[in-house]
């Protein structure tokens, strides 16, 4: 596997188990994680995309 990608994915459990914490927090409803992690996924998947140019 790429190192960037398993680098990715480490970031997006670290994101996800903090979003947990936060969404507890500020009391998300399931759209509103949702969008937060629509949003994470399309940001990680353009980042991971500018390291092919």
């Amino acid at each position: 596997m790429d190192s960037g990608l398993i680098l990715l994915v480490f970031l997006a459990l670290l994101f996800a188990w903090g979003l947990n914490r936060v969404r507890r927090a500020m009391r998300l409803g399931p759209v509103g994680y949702a969008g937060v992690v629509i949003v994470f996924v399309i940001v990680m998947l353009l980042l991971w995309g500018q390291t092919f140019r």
